[in-house]
This record gives C-alpha cells, structure tokens and sequence, in this order.
C-alpha cells in the first residue's frame, strides 16, 4: 500500500499582525528527498480528488474530554414554544434475557450498566491471522478508528478436527483473543455458529460432521445435536469469567447464523440456546437474520435481540463505480418487525468477497469505498439503527482448506484494514464516522421523526434532488438531518437549503453563505441544539463533527468539511478569546440572542485552522482529508475498577494526535503524555493538551517540543522515522531443490497402503453413477484439499475410454492418468463438477492385466447453507465396458483422526506424495534432489506435480512493521500451485483462472530474524512447459508496531501418524 500521510508537518507560519494561535496551516513544501514515491493514497472517492494534497501536514491534538455523560448544565432543556413535545420524558421500559441486569436494552439502544451504547463494531477472524501477536495489532487499528467493539467467529471445524478431539491450542486458543480485545479497548459480540457462513469450507461446520451425520444438519436431529455439542460447551465454557458482568470483554453470544425458522430449525435454536444458559452464560443471545426474514423474533428458538444483515452492493465488483441504491425500507422493516428492541445490524457490508476469475479485491475496495460508507453508513443511522458491525473490517487469508469453493485464498475483502494489515482510505471514513459517533452522545437516543418521501414536521427542504431524514433526541430536543442525494447513486453536484425547528424558533439554514452543497456521492449530517463538553452550545452546524469533548478547562469542538464547500455554524461562544483571520472565516452576531455567533468557514480552507480559543472554549475548523489524520486514544483511568482503557465505561479522557500513520495508545503521567504508535514518514507532532502537560514521549522516547502559545498546553515537535522502503532488502528467491510429486501415475507404484474406498452407502448426496460403491474422500477421512484416487480394472480389447464426473467445487481441477500416460485436466470456474469421456491411447491398456486410472482432485473446501454436505470426489465413473476392480483413496496424511501436525491444523496440508512426506515443512533435508529452478517448470515440461523447495535468511529492523508478500508472475498458464511458507500453506495460485498472483504473508508465519523455507507445489495441467516466477517483496515499511512477535513453525520429524 502507498502511504497514507506523506506530508512533512511543519511549525506554523503566520501573516503580519495574525496570532500564533489563531491559524495552524500545513506546511506541505519541504517534502524529504527521494520520498516522492511515498506522496499520499488518496483518502477519499474520486469526488475528493479535485482538491486532495499532494502532500498533508497533520496537527496533534492532545485533548483530555469531560464525561461523555452529560450533565445536568451541559445539556438544557430548550424553550418549550420553540418545539412542540420537547419535555424529557421518561426512557421506555428496560428490558433484559433475566439472566443480568448489568446488560439492557430498550426500543433505542443496548445498555450496559446503566449507560446507552452505540455499538460501532467490526468484524475481524482470528484464525484468517494465525499468529496471536498480531490480534493486538487489528484490534488497536480498530479501536483507533472510533470502533467501540469487534464480531469474532469462532470456527467449528479448525476446534473439532475429529469426533471426540478438541483443539483450542496455539492460534485456536479463545482466551487470548478476549485478552488481546479488552487490552484494546473493544467488547466483543462473540458468533461460535456452529454454523458461521464466512465464505469458509462448509460454512464451518466440522467437516468430519458432513460425512458422519446421518441427519439434516442445523437440526435438532439427534446425532447433529451430539456432534456440536462438545464444541458448543467448549466455547461456552470459555465465556464465563469474559463475559461483561465479570468485567470482561464478551457483551452478547450469537446464535447460528443467518437461517430461517422452522420447528426443526427452532428446536435447534432453543437447544443451543439451552447449551449456553446451562453452561453458566448470563450475557444476552442475539441472532443474525439474512435479510428480512423475520426469523426468531418470536416463536421457538426466538433470541433476546434479533438483528438482520445487508449487502446492498452485493459481491459482483466487476463494475466498481456501478452502485445499487440505499435501502430505503430499514426503518419501517423494524418498526414493524422488532419495535421494541434496539435496530441491529449484525453485519453491514464492509467490503465485498471475490470470486475465482473475479476482478480482485481492489475493485471491491473501490465499489465500497469511503464514498459508499458515507452515503450507505449514514443512510443506516437515518433509520436509526443503533447497533451495527461492518463485515469485515479485516479480512485476513483463507489459508490452507479454509475457504468456500467460491472464494480464493485471499479474504482482503476490501476492507478498511487490508489483508497484509496496511490502513487503506476506506479507515479514514470508518474513523471519521467513528469520532463522530464517540463524541456524540445525544445521538443514542433519537426518535424517527420523518423523512422526505414522509413528513418532517416543522422541516422544510428546498431542493428536488436532496433526500433528509430527521431524527431528534426527545429528552434534549438536538436534531440530526442526514442529507444525501435522493439518487443516492448520482455522481452530480447539488445544493439545497432547509428550514429546521431549533430552540431560536424556526431557522432557515445556512444564513451567510447561499446553500448546503453535496458534491456526487455524499451524505452530511446537519446537527441542531447539539450540546457538548461542560457548558456549550451549537445552535445548528452545517459543517460535520470530528470531535466533541472538553479539555482541561476548555470545551473543544473540532469542525470539518470539503475544502472546495463553504460551511457554516451558530453556537455559543464563551470567554475573552481570539478569533480566525478574516481570510478562512467569518463572525456575525444573531441580532436576537446575543450569546449566539454565527461563523462562516469559507471555502479553499487546506489544514486546521483555530476558529476560535479562548480559556474556557476552543473551535477548530479542517478540511475532510486534514480531519481523518487526527486521533483520539483513550486514556486509560487509574481510578475505574473495570473497563480502565474503555471509552465512555471506563474513561472519558482522549488525545486527538495528528501526523503519524498510526496511534495505537496513550497516557498521562505527572505532566507528561506518553504515546504509542506508528510512523510510516517524518512527520511533525503538534499537541495541545492541559497545561499541566509539558512533555511528549514517542514509543517511550522524549521528543522535543516547543510551546505555541505564552500559557503552554500547545506543544510542537517532529518525529523522525529512520527506516525507509528502499533500506529494507529481501533475497531474491534462488537454489531452488525440485523433486517429482507424482509417483503415483507410475505403473511400479504400490497403493496398498491406501484406503480401500469400497463404501456403499453414504450420508452426502450427489451420488450419480457407477457400481454402487461410494468415492466421497470425506467417507474416508480426506475432507480437505487435494485428494488422489486409484480405480484398478482388467484391460479387455474393448476397454476404450472411462466417463468420470470429478466433484471439487468451483475452480478446481482434476488430471487424469491411465498407466502412467496423461490423458486429460479438467477445471471449472462455473460448476461443482464436470463429465468427461477420457479416452485410452492406443496401446495404453495393458490386455489381461491390471490397468490403474490414476486421479488427482483438488478440493476447494465444503458448499455453505443447505449444501455443506459436499459430494468432493468423484460421484460418477463408467469404464465404456467392464467394471472397476478397486478403488482406492489417499489424502493427506493421517486423516483427520490421526493428522500429524497439531500445530498448522486440520486444514493446513492434502493428499500431494510430497505433502505427505513433509516436504513443505522447515529442515526437511533436499540436498539429494535436483537443482531446478522453479522458473524452469518441470524437468517434463508436461503434465504432472513436483515440489520446488528454498530456503532465504531474513533479518528485518526489530522496530518495524515490515509489510512483506510473495508476487507470482501475472501471466496465464495452465497451472495451479500451492505456496507453502515454514510449512503454512498460505496460497493457491491458479494461473489459468486467476485473479490472485499476490500473496501476503504476516511475520510470525515468515522469520523475521532467521531462517524461512518456502515451498511451492507446481501443479501442470496440460502437456506443455509451464515457467512460474515467485519473488519476495517488500510492500511497506512501517516503524513501530505491537511489539515481538513469536515464531511457531516445527520442523520437519519423521512422519507417524498421531
């Protein structure tokens, strides 16, 4: 990824007779030497592009907020004549699963211990990121963007590889990841499935499970009950003592996932249901419907809190810039679904998965990029949906036999964080929002007042092609207009103008500059009689809130809006203070209200600017890209007795720090502010904190500062990053050892240790023709990737050609041999299987003899819903006359009952000669083998399998966050390959169908200071030379991180079945 701030920051430079404290420019010449690669990504749609710096130079803020529950003086009441029913009343009746109280909820919002909530999570796999160290890293990247929570799958068939066997070691472990998640800051909406979607193999069920249950899964058929629930009590088990009553990160437990109701189905519901209350859970059960289906709202199996999930763009990103439109329907699906519980959208669409062939996950990034999370996120909040989770904000990768046949080994999914953890410009959005919501607390409790396709009364809007929505906090009377396009997909550039109730009476806004403009695909949030920080007051703001918050002493709003609009806010100013230069701003007194200034923020405003600062009141103004390099970690309190580092539960204190890539955290201490975080450019460092505050530490090194103001409390200083791109070096990828990875078409070969494959009955449909006998590898304990078949038969004269149907899922490929002579590759982009007639060379068959069709599956992982009982194999198989003798089955070694690599899992290796001898683990010994390099192909240069093996020494800076993948030529070849890195199999490239040739690759799966072996296994399908390339690439470098991360890659042993 490019970087995201390349601007040096600078001190500030001010015109004749300006204060030092009234205007904060930035700086943007200077920029280092040789760092002109290093210019900005862009942050934002392509309608920002007109007026995005080549360059942004950042301030920090240091801020320390007052409560964000506000008192008694900070939020008044408004004049009673201005409004119509604007008295406080009384909260509507709480309710709870009477298990706690300490978790509530209402028609508004979910309350934990007497607060409201607005639940801004993010879905996040663990087990996509199978190094433990690095889940701190996704969580603060969470947190830092204003998320206050993250929804964890926990994955069924990675836990229970076996009937009986449950794994909850290494990177399966749970209670790491709710440790990893209260450090940062963030509870968790904990989703164990047991069935879980995720475009994951079987949508991850135990795949053992999809062959050894006779029953209808995700029933309450007996033998599908005894096999989930062993898991399920697992789980459930690690919940108690993490669930938020004990002060723990865990806040609800999902059932299931996205299913319909029957009186099988809520059987199923109420008997899991039953497995967490009898295992001690207090905390809410919820549920996540697909789409509006009102599934277990009511009836059996019905859930504490229902909730429904949308995709309004669906997962086509082949026209990215081609949007569907909002759904306009939200509000009156809840009110007539669910009325009395809070609006809850379990999954929103955060990105998009992509499909073998598909147009890659930066397609996905742009169709639902910072422009859709503006029009499409806010859209949600004019419904007034209060609990919400975006899927996903991390995608991660499907390694191994993790995914679906419908998706590759990337799961980037688009994301605001992207697969090799890189910020993208979709984080500055989520963030932008995110502040906002933390910030704004009477927004939790709002009433649907109206919107244009209803009434709003008291609400006129001048403008066809504007679309609001009102909403209004009953006790407060604040109001919030969400304007978007009414052709939510329109690229144009439109005004209007409103006529809105405040407290002043009936306001027609903006007052000074001639309309409210929005700019293509673009939603604003226009806020009235909003109250913030101890004592102040906005009237109305056309501008968008960053951040809302006391400082110290001071009340600080931070304002932002496009640098090519106006904007313009009345609100109150308090004290003796300075005022911006005429030149970004200016001031006008309301003629009736003489607390009341009206401030109009011009357009062409590049950076922050001081509107107003005064000793009791500071107002800042900056453009939207400026604004999304601000950020706000909590400070942790060192008086709460739970959730310390939690914002709102535990602390109301924050910093808003602008100028480095990342802020992971921060405190203060006797005067001074400690930060952590990450750098990928110089940047310089402006803080404004309480006066008491007169140092700044940097990842635990002073920095040296100077003050901008003669009473301190805004501190300046630079932080230098001293690793670059260009001094990070990598190996080339070279030696490389090759041995073949096929013996098995050969006419000497012996499968008599292979499993005789002579079942004649099975509990997986798709059966379609041959003898009766059953080839399913997951019968015969090969569920997972690749899988190799051996069919014996007496060679007649007669016997000319064999009809086989060959079952992967989509994008897999089958070869075929017959006695050692290639006879054909099959493939599908489109279908689960394919039919072939493969016919016999002349002279192929052996007369009166034994004949061997030798056959090599790869398996893309289990279907999902209905179908996860997947007929991977081969469900069809005719000779043209006579039958098969024999079949027989290998896949990878051991099976899933007796697999021998506990660390890597079930779903780490197949059925390839060289998987099973261990040839993709570190140490196995290739001295032996011949020198090829993997650019050669095979020695062949035909049809056929062989294993590429090398090894390369890295030593990467220790302070670093060195972003590193393995690049695969771009061209389309007939072959497929498997990426094995210190024996993960971390990649599938399949260069006939494509789209991934890039595969990113984390530290702790690579060493960053040893020793890695990588291993491709080259899979030929045609015969004809096929000539891979693999490089080993740095895409970014950034200084900071999380800390060591630890290495678990064994080492190669002799292989024993466990």
């Amino acid at each position: 990824m490019n970087p995201r701030f390349s601007g040096k920051h600078s001190l500030p430079s001010y015109a004749a007779g300006e204060s030092r404290e009234t205007k904060w420019e930035h700086d943007i010449s200077g920029l280092p030497a040789g760092d002109e690669a290093r210019r900005p990504a862009r942050m934002l749609s392509q309608r920002f592009s007109s007026w995005a710096l080549p360059a942004l130079l950042s301030l920090v803020l240091v801020v320390l907020t007052g409560p964000l529950t506000k008192s008694a003086s900070a939020v008044k009441l408004r004049n009673a004549d201005a409004i119509q029913d604007l008295a406080a009343r009384a909260d509507p009746p709480r309710q709870s699963d009477n298990y706690t109280e300490a978790v509530q909820w209402d028609n508004y919002t979910i309350f934990l211990n007497d607060q409201r909530m607005f639940l801004y999570f993010g879905e996040f796999h663990t087990w996509r990121l199978p190094v433990p160290d690095l889940w701190l890293d996704i969580f603060q990247k969470m947190a830092a963007a204003g998320l206050n929570g993250a929804s964890v799958y926990t994955h069924w068939a990675l836990t229970n590889p076996a009937p009986g066997v449950l794994d909850f070691d290494d990177w399966r472990a749970l209670q790491p990841i709710y440790d990893a998640a209260k450090q940062a800051g963030l509870f968790i909406t904990l989703r164990p499935g047991p069935y879980i979607n995720a475009e994951t193999t079987a949508g991850g069920i135990a795949l053992w499970a999809t062959s050894q249950v006779a029953g209808e899964l995700r029933t309450n058929a007996t033998d599908y009950h005894e096999a989930w629930t062993p898991y399920i009590k697992e789980v459930a088990a690690s919940v108690i003592g993490n669930e938020v009553t004990d002060g723990g990160p865990i806040l609800v437990v999902q059932i299931d996932n996205e299913y319909y109701q029957t009186p099988e189905t809520g059987a199923y519901f109420e008997e899991l249901e039953a497995a967490y209350r009898d295992a001690g859970i207090v905390i809410p059960l919820t549920y996540n419907d697909p789409g509006e289906g009102k599934n277990f709202v009511n009836g059996t199996g019905a859930v504490n809190i229902y909730g429904t999930d949308y995709y309004p763009q669906g997962f086509d990103c082949s026209n990215p810039a081609v949007w569907s439109p909002v759904g306009t329907n939200y509000h009156s699906y809840h009110e007539t679904t669910n009325p009395s519980q809070p609006w809850y959208m379990p999954e929103f669409q955060g990105g998009s998965f992509d499909p073998w062939g598909g147009p890659g996950y930066n397609a996905c990034e742009t169709l639902t990029g910072p422009d859709f999370m503006d029009v499409f996120y806010k859209q949600n909040w004019a419904a007034n949906v209060k609990l919400i989770s975006f899927y996903m904000i991390y995608g991660g990768t499907s390694w191994g036999g993790l995914p679906y046949p419908g998706v590759y080994t990337s799961y980037d999914y688009g994301s605001p964080i992207r697969e090799n953890r890189a910020l993208s410009d979709k984080y500055d959005e989520l963030k932008r929002q995110g502040l906002f919501l933390r910030s704004s607390p009477e927004f939790y409790k709002t009433d649907w007042v109206g919107d244009t396709d209803t009434t709003m009364p008291g609400v006129t809007v001048n403008g066809t092609e504007v679309y609001v929505t009102y909403l209004r906090n009953p006790d407060t009377g604040s109001g919030f207009f969400i304007a978007r396009q009414a052709n939510s997909s329109s690229l144009a550039d439109i005004t209007f103008n409103i006529s809105v109730p405040t407290s002043a009476g009936m306001l027609s806004i903006p007052q000074t500059i001639s309309s409210i403009a929005l700019n293509g695909r673009q939603s604003k949030i226009l806020v009235t009689d909003y109250s913030y920080g101890a004592n102040s007051q906005v009237l109305y703001s056309t501008a968008s809130i960053l951040y809302a918050g006391a400082i110290g002493n001071r009340d600080v709003l931070f304002l932002y809006g496009d640098s090519d609009q106006a904007s313009e806010v009345t609100l109150s100013l308090s004290g003796s203070g300075t005022r911006a230069n005429a030149s970004v701003a200016s001031f006008s007194g309301d003629a009736s209200n003489a607390s009341l200034t009206t401030v109009t923020l011009l357009d062409g405003i590049k950076g922050v600017v001081t509107v107003f600062e005064s000793d009791s009141q500071l107002v800042l103004y900056a453009d939207s890209v400026t604004a999304a390099t601000f950020w706000a970690p909590v400070i942790p309190s060192s008086t709460a007795a739970s959730f310390n580092n939690y914002w709102q539960f535990g602390s109301n204190e924050t910093v808003l720090v602008g100028g480095p890539y990342l802020v992971r955290n921060a405190s203060i201490s006797n005067g001074q502010l400690a930060l952590r975080g990450d750098l990928n450019q110089s940047v310089m460092l402006t803080v404004v904190a309480p006066e008491d505050v007169s140092s700044v530490t940097w990842n635990g090194a002073e920095v040296q500062t100077a003050s901008l103001t003669s009473t301190g409390g805004i501190l300046t200083g630079s932080l230098e990053m001293s690793t670059s791109l260009s001094s990070i070096s990598v190996p080339a990828l070279t030696g490389w050892k090759y041995a073949d990875s096929l013996p098995e078409v050969s006419t000497g070969y012996s499968d008599a240790e292979w499993t005789l494959a002579d079942h004649t009955t099975t509990n997986i449909p798709g059966y379609v023709y041959g003898d009766g006998r059953i080839l399913f590898g997951c019968d015969y304990g090969f569920c997972e990737n690749i899988v190799l078949w051996r069919g014996h038969f007496n060679g007649t004269e007669s016997t000319t050609s064999v009809n086989l149907t060959i079952n992967g899922g989509q994008g897999f490929a089958g070869s075929v041999w017959l006695n050692g002579q290639f006879l054909d590759s099959t493939w599908s982009t489109a279908d689960e299987q394919t039919t072939q007639v493969y016919n016999f060379p002349e002279g192929s068959v052996l007369i009166g003899q034994d004949n061997v069709i030798t056959i090599i599956q790869d398996g893309q992982g289990n279907d999902e819903a209905d179908d996860e009982k997947s007929p991977r194999g081969i469900p069809g198989y005719q000779l043209n006359t006579g039958n098969f003798t024999e079949w027989r089955v290998q896949g990878k070694f051991g099976g899933y009952t007796e697999y021998p690599d506990k660390v890597r899992g079930v779903l780490n290796e197949g059925g390839l000669y060289g998987e099973r001898q261990g040839w993709h683990l570190p140490g196995f010994d290739t001295s032996n083998w011949t020198s090829q390099e993997l650019s050669e192909g095979l020695p062949s240069g035909g049809a056929g399998v062989g294993f590429f093996v090398t090894t390369f020494d890295l030593s990467i800076p220790e302070d670093t966050d060195t972003l590193m993948s393995f690049q695969f030529d771009t061209t389309n070849q007939p072959y497929r390959a498997l990426l094995f890195v210190n024996g993960w199999d971390y990649g599938k490239r399949v260069a006939n169908i494509g789209p991934q040739t890039k595969f990113p690759v984390p530290q702790g799966i690579l060493d960053y200071q040893g020793t890695n072996t990588v291993a491709v296994a080259l899979w030929a399908l045609e015969d004809e030379p096929v000539a891979p390339t693999l490089d080993l690439v740095v895409d970014d470098v950034i200084e900071g991180g999380v800390g060591p991360i630890a290495v678990n890659n064994p080492a190669w042993s002799p292989r024993v079945a466990s």
